[in-house]
């Protein structure tokens, strides 16, 4: 048979990631202090944008009407609008940011390092702008997602960083924060003993006697006579050597040597960090709790930027364009405030159902704490708002919730499921570490428990879990087995 070149025409279906598409996509995903960058952008960038007057009143009106159609997308949007659900939820749920980018989403510009101007001379070195400033704050934050803790201890130590001033020093109570986020004491003093060996070495102390011994401790110079001092810096403020050599039972030589160990070490651990550009989280979805004991859910009106377009002035400024640019120009302005204001509008509307949803699921833990977390996942939540999971995820991530316990990322909310021995309701991971960690925090002396036993114990609990997955919660919550208990037990620690 010849080759020979022919024309064929096929007919097909594909998914076209218009520009559109891909900035809505984008929304989902941006946190509202980049939302309120973005917008601010388009604001600048599109003349027939505005601000709308009232917008907080209006969302804040939005997210209290509890007509069930507030939820439900507008049934007669556009098509462009209806490709947003469609397209993401079923036709591309693996599309991640980054290929979303490279699709040609364009990048968000930060002015925020931007300099006066100055002559060169004026500027910095370039070896004093290789380094980006990170707060302390994100600082800890990045030790405590490598730590390897449970979502629990997360949200505990989450807490206690809240807590840190810029110093590096822990200024909350902790029965305060136990109480707020419904954890034991004993938990939360063990995290924090944890984060205590984060960097910078000191950080996290309560006072400075404390923040003092913990460098030497990392020095391993923190022995009885050094403790003594430290537990005296009065003394030592005071200039009282002959009471302190007294104290420390060292002589006078021993003592400067100390003193000048003493003098060494930083008392501000955290003033090394950046602290200018410190800027809190602000949740974009509050949760009360009704007279009546059920839950109220409303969004934050003031992480919610409104826009809308100027009909009036495009009508008039249409009328007067002349050349065919200025005409395609004013027609893709339009097209983008239209976009964003609908954009915008449902991303709100999005992230009011999936936190309803969560709170629905979850709300043994606003009424109890951390030990009644259940288990959950995206798909659960995405069929019950009738979503697909990747718009979920993309919902939840960098999404933040305030209740009374505290302000939790969304995505904590998420966690796995234990199988019931009775075949009665799952357990959630989180719960059942929650529940091997009092098991042994309880355990007796003349009974250290192995982790046969703990098995045994749950499963009369109704929790059907096996020995390999008890020593896997075991390990990630840092407790040596019951072998080890006993040895350090014995030899009297």
């Amino acid at each position: 048979m010849a080759m020979t070149p022919r024309l064929e025409m096929r007919q097909g279906q594909a998914l076209v990631m218009t520009p559109q598409l891909q900035q809505a996509i984008k929304l989902l995903q941006l946190s509202n202090v980049e939302l309120q960058e973005f917008v601010e952008g388009e604001l600048e960038r599109n003349p027939l944008l505005e601000r709308e007057e009232g917008s907080a009143e209006a969302t804040k009106a939005a997210s209290d009407s509890g007509d069930a159609q507030a939820l439900e997308f507008d049934s007669g949007m556009a098509p462009a609008e209806a490709a947003l659900d469609v397209s993401v939820a079923d036709m591309a749920p693996d599309l991640s940011a980054n290929e979303l980018a490279e699709a040609g989403a364009a990048p968000l510009t930060d002015w925020s390092k931007a300099s006066s101007g100055k002559s060169f001379d004026d500027m910095p070195g370039i070896e004093e702008t290789l380094a980006n400033d990170i707060t302390l704050a994100e600082h800890l934050d990045a030790q405590l997602t490598e730590a390897g803790l449970d979502a629990v201890d997360r949200m505990i130590g989450a807490a206690l960083i809240d807590a840190v001033d810029d110093w590096g020093y822990m200024r909350a109570d902790l029965l305060e924060i136990a109480g707020r986020i419904g954890a034991p004491y004993p938990r939360v003093e063990r995290v924090l003993a944890i984060m205590q060996g984060f960097e910078p070495v000191g950080v996290m102390a309560r006072d400075v006697a404390e923040c003092l011994a913990l460098q030497l401790k990392d020095r391993d110079r923190f022995d009885p006579a050094m403790e003594k001092l430290i537990g005296n810096l009065d003394l030592l403020a005071k200039g009282h050597f002959e009471r302190l050599q007294h104290i420390c039972d060292v002589d006078r030589e021993d003592l400067l040597e100390m003193v000048a160990e003493v003098r060494a070490l930083t008392p501000k651990p955290g003033a090394g960090f950046g602290g200018g550009h410190v800027q809190s989280v602000a949740p974009d979805v509050y949760i009360k709790q009704a007279p009546d004991g059920t839950w109220l859910v409303e969004l934050n009106a003031d992480t919610m930027p409104r826009v809308l377009m100027n009909q009036r002035y495009y009508a008039t400024v249409s009328k007067t364009a002349k050349r065919e640019e200025d005409k395609q120009f004013l027609t893709e302005c339009a097209a983008n405030a239209s976009w964003l204001v609908k954009s915008l509008d449902q991303r709100a509307k999005t992230i009011l159902k999936v936190a309803r949803e969560i709170v629905r699921q979850q709300d043994g833990f606003f009424d109890k704490g951390v030990a009644h977390l259940r288990p959950l996942n995206l798909k659960t939540v995405a069929a019950a708002i009738e979503m697909h999971e990747s718009t979920v995820s993309r919902v939840t991530s960098n999404k933040y919730l305030s209740c009374a316990r505290g302000v939790f990322e969304l995505k904590y909310f998420f966690t796995a499921s234990i199988n019931a021995s009775d075949g009665g309701e799952s357990h959630s991971a989180e719960a059942v570490r929650y529940e091997i960690k009092g098991l042994i925090d309880r355990e007796a002396e003349h009974e250290i428990l192995s982790d046969d036993r703990i098995v045994e114990i749950l499963r009369e609990k109704g929790i059907d879990i096996a020995r390999r997955t008890v020593a896997k919660y075991r390990e990630s919550l840092r407790i040596p087995s019951s072998v080890e208990r006993k040895r350090k037990l014995a030899a009297g620690f």
